[in-house]
C-alpha cells in the first residue's frame, strides 16, 4: 500500500511541476506531451484522488481544469477506446457524434468531481463562489439528458429493440434516469447547508457519468456499428437534429446515398456472424438480464391495409376521427379559400353541424365580427402573422380561442381554429407524477 501511495505522490508532484510550467508560459505543446506521458500512467480511478490532493495543497481549480482537456484525450484511449473509434467515422456520422459528445461529458464530469471534492475545504466567499459554480456545472450537465441520452432513447434504441435486443436499452435507460435524478437531487441540495452531502452526491454523479460513457463506448456504440446498415444510420442522422446535441455541432462530411430505413422497416434478424461480432460486454449484459441470448425480434408490419400515410405515421380513417373527437380541444379547419372543410366531433364548446361544411367561414360568425375574421385571414395569407389569440368568459368557464396559420413549405393551406376550456388548467400548481386512480 505504501508503495502505491508513494507512486501516486510522485505522479502528483510531476503534475504540479507541469502545471507550473503552463502557468509560467512555457511552450504549451511541449508541456502537453509531458502531461500525456504522465497521464498515461494514471488510472481513471486515481485521477479524482490526485485532483483532490492538488486542491488541498492550494492548486486552483482553474489550473487543474486546464489539464482536463489533455487528460480527456488519454482517458478516451485508456478507458473507452474512443480515440480510435472517432477516427473510423467521418464528421456527421451519428456514431462519431455520440463518441464526440462523450469526450465532452468526460471532461465535464471531471470538472464536476474537482469542484465537488474541494467543497469541504472551503469557507466563506470561496465556499459560496464554488457552490454557485457547481450549480452552473450541474445545470449545464442536465442538457445531456435532454440531448445525448434522449437521442439514444428515442432514435437509437428502437433499432436494437426491433431486433429483439430489449434488455440492454432498458438497462441503459434506467441508468440514464438515475443520472437525471442524481442531477436534480444535487441541484436541490446546493441551496442547503449540508456541504458533505453536496460533495458526496457531486462526486457520485461524476462517477455515474463516466461509468455511462464506458458503457456506451464499449457496449452500445459497437453494437450499433455491428448491426445497423448505412440506411439506418442515414435515418438516424435525419432525426438527430430534432433533439439536439451536447456541446458539439456535427460535421457534414458524411454523405450517404442509401435509402433511409426506419426501425419499423427493419426485417433483419441478427445473424450468427453478427452475434459473434457483438461486444463481449453486451453478451455478458444479455446473459445477466435474460439468462440466455435467445432473441425475439419484433417483425410486426406497421402499415395496415386501409391506412392513410401521414407525415409522422399511419392511421385508419376511423382512428383519425376517433382521435380528433376525443381530444380536449375543438378543432375547425378553414381552407385557403376561406371555406370550412373540417371540424372535430365529440363534445364541443361551440356547436358545429355538418351543414357548415363548405360554407364561407365569414358566414359562420356574427356579422359584427366578420371584419375581425377577414383581418386575421388576410394577415395569414400575406405571411404577416401566424397566430391570433382570444379568451372569453362563458357560462362560468374561461375559453381560449386560437387561430393558427397552416402552411407547408411556405405555402398557405388554410387556418385552424383551436378552442379550449382552460379553467381547470389555470388551477394547476406544482407537479403530479404519480397515477392516483382509485
Amino acid at each position: 500500500m505504501s508503495e502505491l501511495l508513494d507512486n501516486r505522490e510522485m505522479k502528483k508532484e510531476k503534475l504540479k511541476e507541469m502545471l507550473k510550467k503552463l502557468h509560467s508560459g512555457e511552450d504549451e505543446e511541449k508541456v502537453k506531451e509531458e502531461f500525456k506521458n504522465v497521464l498515461r500512467s494514471i488510472s481513471p480511478l486515481e485521477i479524482p484522488l490526485i485532483e483532490q490532493e492538488l486542491v488541498a495543497e492550494g492548486v486552483s481549480a482553474r489550473e487543474i481544469a486546464r489539464m482536463c482537456d489533455i487528460h480527456v484525450e488519454i482517458f478516451r484511449e485508456s478507458v473507452s477506446g474512443a480515440e480510435k473509434e472517432i477516427a473510423k467515422f467521418p464528421p456527421g456520422h451519428p456514431l462519431r457524434t455520440l463518441y464526440e459528445e462523450n469526450v465532452e461529458i468526460i471532461k465535464d464530469a471531471e470538472i464536476l468531481n474537482l469542484y465537488a471534492s474541494s467543497l469541504l475545504k472551503l469557507k466563506g466567499n470561496a465556499l459560496q463562489s464554488t457552490l454557485k459554480t457547481l450549480e452552473g456545472i450541474v445545470r449545464g450537465l442536465k442538457v445531456i439528458g435532454y440531448t445525448h441520452y434522449n437521442r439514444e432513447e428515442m432514435i437509437d434504441f428502437p433499432y436494437l429493440e426491433r431486433r429483439g435486443l430489449n434488455a440492454v436499452p432498458a438497462v441503459l435507460w434506467r441508468k440514464h434516469d438515475e443520472i437525471r435524478a442524481e442531477m436534480n437531487k444535487l441541484l436541490n441540495l446546493i441551496h442547503s447547508e449540508n456541504y458533505e452531502e453536496i460533495s458526496n452526491v457531486g462526486q457520485d454523479l461524476a462517477s455515474r457519468l463516466i461509468d455511462m460513457v464506458f458503457r456506451e463506448n464499449n457496449i452500445l456504440y459497437p453494437t450499433l456499428q455491428v448491426l445497423l446498415s448505412e440506411g439506418e444510420f442515414k435515418a438516424i442522422r435525419m432525426q438527430d437534429d430534432e433533439i439536439g446535441y451536447y456541446k458539439i455541432k456535427p460535421g457534414n462530411e458524411w454523405k450517404s446515398e442509401a435509402k433511409p430505413i426506419m426501425p419499423y422497416e427493419v426485417r433483419d434478424e441478427i445473424t450468427a456472424e453478427q452475434l459473434l461480432s457483438l461486444p463481449q460486454h453486451l453478451i455478458e449484459e444479455m446473459k445477466k438480464n435474460m439468462g440466455d441470448i435467445k432473441l425475439h425480434p419484433d417483425l410486426r408490419e406497421l402499415r395496415r391495409e386501409g391506412d392513410i400515410e401521414l407525415e409522422n405515421g399511419y392511421l385508419l380513417p376511423d382512428e383519425i376521427s376517433a382521435i380528433l373527437a376525443i381530444m380536449p380541444v375543438d378543432v375547425t379547419f378553414i381552407d385557403s379559400e376561406d371555406r370550412v372543410r373540417f371540424f372535430s366531433g365529440g363534445e364541443r364548446i361551440f356547436t358545429r353541424t355538418n351543414t357548415v361544411l363548405g360554407r364561407p367561414v365569414q358566414l359562420c360568425h356574427p356579422p359584427k365580427s366578420v371584419h375581425i375574421v377577414n383581418k386575421i385571414l388576410q394577415a395569414f395569407k400575406k405571411g404577416e402573422r401566424d397566430k391570433a389569440d382570444f379568451w372569453i368568459d362563458m357560462q362560468g368557464r374561461k375559453i381560449l380561442i386560437q387561430y393558427l396559420a397552416v402552411r407547408k413549405n411556405g405555402k398557405y393551406l388554410g387556418a385552424l381554429e383551436f378552442t379550449q376550456d382552460i379553467m381547470d388548467i389555470k388551477k394547476i400548481e406544482g407537479e403530479k407524477r404519480l397515477l392516483d386512480w382509485k
